[in-house]
């Protein structure tokens, strides 16, 4: 099929049905936990089961993920994307309406599977829309919108639990299907592959599997121990599936992930980094609300409001780290986003009883602006390297490296502070989070030393990257010259 040129006039428009689509998850994943506790109330169940509104959601959108964007290169990714609105929109008002909790985690599914489809192509719909100059630009711009759901939802879903019924936070998401239905419609470039493509539904149900299975063995994991032997059985499933996944996209032609692509040092090592930045992210995101209560003993208000420094900074740094990747390239930006990650755990690993508010949220900050100043070039080197027919493919990945990245620090991080803390506790304690408060600061300080050391790998792996490269262009140009 010949594809029209893309309009980059109407660039900000499309940029518009991206942020609306971005919103779709990020307002209804930071506002549905706060209503776990009235689930609860409301239906007469226990956690166990409250918890699988929330997990049936996280693992469908990231199992889904892969398969969503190599679709997109398949069908053109303006159907799967306003497809994507639709689907949200019935799982959701679905959702509002259950009778049960049982209804209610189905109809959760069915959402899921929308958000998937929207979510897995926003980089790949933003990076055909706008000029490859402008491309840190447009990814920065989308990491702010993130951001701005993020905090957004917890605000707004506080305020409809308390003057409305938990039913509404689903039926919010009706506004934001109305509005990105037409505006992706309208503006959204119709590009689709020339020829019928196979689709590589053996690797898609394969990675499916072994993804679902990785993620609820970390989950499992996080509550009972990796020595159990069903996490173990889940660990080994995912690990023989995803071989297998391997073994079948090397042999077909249109694979859900073209493994051709990380034969391109660039973009591996990339997409590496990108997994170790959200691995050291999130850990943070991870011991910092114990911290605040545990230790400084915030009451639940004053801790959404501290924590929400870290993604307001990431939201503000991300459309000027990207135009500045635009302008004078994207590998410094990059590398002053690693260093102050680094500088952000290592600044946390300081933290004490005596930390006051002002205090703790300047200590945060690095971490936050660290995020936003290292995603946006990252996020354009990524996209960049990948042919226009994977873009979905790519797009979606990023996604998929962005959810393994957060399981791994919660696993990683999570299990490090546990342990820590239980050592330093002495014996009798077997609950870290009702350790002695000089046992809990000790082992938050080593987590965040440990995830500043697993930063420091990430700038040792960008200074070999960079130095190949200067290798490589010194090499050429000693041909050239011969």
């Amino acid at each position: 099929m010949n594809n029209p040129p893309i309009d980059y006039s109407r660039k900000w428009y499309v940029m518009a049905a991206v942020g609306v689509g971005s919103l779709l998850e990020t307002i209804d994943s930071s506002s549905i936990t706060l209503a776990l506790p009235t689930l609860v109330e409301t239906f007469r169940i226990n956690f166990s089961i409250v918890q699988w509104v929330v997990l049936a959601s996280v693992l469908t959108q990231s199992a889904l993920m892969l398969v969503m964007g190599r679709l997109g290169d398949t069908l053109g990714k303006k159907r799967i994307f306003v497809a994507g609105f639709v689907v949200a929109g019935i799982g959701a008002v679905c959702a509002g309406l259950s009778p049960s909790i049982g209804w209610l985690i189905a109809f959760r599914v069915i959402q899921a599977v929308g958000i998937a489809m929207s979510m897995a192509l926003m980089m790949g719909i933003a990076t055909e829309a706008f000029p490859p100059s402008e491309r840190g630009k447009a990814l920065g711009v989308i990491g702010a919108m993130v951001s701005l759901g993020i905090i957004i939802g917890p605000l707004l879903g506080g305020y409809i639990l308390d003057l409305l019924s938990w039913r509404w936070l689903f039926f919010i998401n009706i506004p934001i299907v109305l509005l990105g239905i037409p505006l992706a419609l309208r503006y959204l470039p119709d590009v689709r592959p020339g020829g019928r493509q196979p689709f590589d539904y053996a690797g898609a149900a394969l990675f499916f599997v072994a993804l679902f299975a990785l993620l609820l063995a970390t989950t499992y994991g996080q509550q009972d121990g990796y020595g159990q032997p069903g996490v173990l059985l889940l660990l080994a499933l995912a690990a023989l599936l995803l071989t297998a996944f391997l073994l079948v996209e090397r042999r077909h032609s249109h694979p859900v992930v073209d493994l051709r692509l990380f034969a391109v040092r660039l973009f591996s090592v990339n997409v590496v980094l990108r997994f170790i930045s959200f691995v050291v992210y999130t850990g943070a995101g991870l011991l910092l609300p114990f911290f605040l209560k545990n230790v400084l003993l915030y009451a639940p208000g004053e801790m959404g409001l501290i924590l929400t420094a870290m993604p307001l900074f990431f939201g503000l740094t991300a459309p000027f780290a990207g135009t500045l990747a635009d302008r004078f390239g994207t590998r410094p930006l990059a590398l002053i986003g690693i260093l102050l990650l680094i500088i952000g755990c290592f600044a946390l690993g300081t933290l004490n009883a005596e930390t006051t508010t002002l205090g703790l949220i300047a200590l945060m900050i690095p971490l936050g602006v660290g995020l936003g100043v290292f995603q946006s070039p990252n996020n354009s080197v990524i996209m960049g390297a990948t042919p226009p027919e994977r873009l979905g493919m790519t797009s979606s990945l990023t996604s998929v490296v962005r959810t393994v990245g957060r399981s791994t620090g919660i696993a990683i991080i999570g299990a490090f502070w546990v342990s820590q803390v239980l050592v330093y506790a002495g014996a009798g304690f077997l609950d870290a989070t009702s350790a002695p408060v000089a046992a809990q600061v000790i082992g938050t300080r080593h987590a965040f030393w440990l995830a500043g050391g697993i930063m420091v790998f990430a700038l040792l792996l960008t200074g070999w990257d960079w130095l190949r490269e200067v290798q490589e262009k010194s090499r050429r140009t000693g041909d050239v010259i011969a």
